[in-house]
């Protein structure tokens, strides 16, 4: 039989840390409230492009937070200024230290051709943003639930 302290810490070793990368404001917002209403302990981060994204996986800076290394998912938007998810797609995996980031397209874009470039660099999954919010919910417990029980790469 685990004693308590041997719970806690299994139960902190399944935290996803979680970096969304969205610029829209109300998909950010029923991202958050979906993690409320669902009660998602994983910690959230919001980058509004790819670029401050970039930062927070590299550490963060004075302005923005650090994403803590372990157990890491990002939660990729493909159409934001700046840069673009798959051009964002394209910089993790071409760097040694970000390249085993799972990350799952979040994207209102069905389009087979983007689809097929996040596979080729391959995305761990393509899923189209719901229209309803009680969908959205259900997507975003769905996904922390799944990713929460999987074993990822430090």
């Amino acid at each position: 039989m685990k004693d308590l302290s041997q719970i806690i810490m299994l139960e902190k070793d399944r935290i996803v840390n979680i970096l969304l990368v969205e610029d829209d404001e109300v998909d950010i917002m029923n991202v958050e409230r979906a993690f409320k209403r669902a009660d998602i302990k994983n910690p959230l981060f919001i980058a509004r492009n790819g670029i401050e994204a970039l930062i927070m996986l590299r550490g963060g800076d004075e302005n923005l937070l650090g994403v803590p290394n372990e157990r890491r998912l990002i939660l990729l938007d493909i159409n934001m200024p700046k840069m673009s998810g798959l051009e964002f797609l394209q910089t993790i995996r071409a760097d040694k230290e970000l390249k085993l980031t799972p990350v799952v397209m979040l994207t209102t874009s069905n389009q087979d051709k983007d689809m097929i470039e996040a596979f080729d660099l391959n995305v761990a999954g393509y899923l189209l943003k719901p229209m309803t919010f009680s969908k959205f919910v259900e997507l975003m417990t769905t996904l922390t639930k799944y990713w929460s029980s999987s074993e990822m790469p430090n």
